[in-house]
């Protein structure tokens, strides 16, 4: 449960997230970890089909450029972090509201459920969420 609350680097890091793209979930979006304020990577988020999905485009934390996912199972385990596809099979809900796919936390290699929007004040901001069960980050 205590592993919850640290949950997904990503999801800490995209609360804050500048787009190349305003007014749209699609684009590139600067992630920033919400902890430290510091930049950490670049993600593209893309349509393919009907659903959203987003990979690692740039690792902008220096010395993690070459990192890969440790704990990731499967076919996943120790491949670069670098062009990995992290957000998997969001479907549109609203105009910009995507979910009901996955989003994975390279840090820890666990998988969660996944809710991705503007932020309605500031449509710079691209508000993520991950979900386990009942609870949320």
């Amino acid at each position: 449960m205590h592993r919850l609350f640290g949950l997904l680097y990503l999801l800490f890091i995209l609360g804050f997230s500048t787009s190349l793209n305003a007014q749209s979930v699609i684009g590139n979006w600067k992630t920033i970890d919400d902890k430290t304020g510091n930049a950490k990577s670049i993600l593209s988020v893309y349509m393919q089909g009907e659903k959203l999905y987003a990979k690692v485009e740039r690792i902008l934390e220096k010395g993690r450029e070459d990192a890969t996912c440790i704990e990731c199972k499967g076919k996943l385990k120790d491949r670069p972090i670098l062009g990995m596809q992290i957000i998997n099979g969001l479907v549109r809900k609203d105009k910009n509201e995507y979910s009901g796919g996955t989003i994975l936390d390279p840090e820890n290699g666990q998988t969660y459920r996944c809710r991705i929007w503007l932020n309605e004040s500031n449509p710079n901001e691209l508000k993520v969420r991950g979900y386990l069960a009942f609870f949320y980050r």
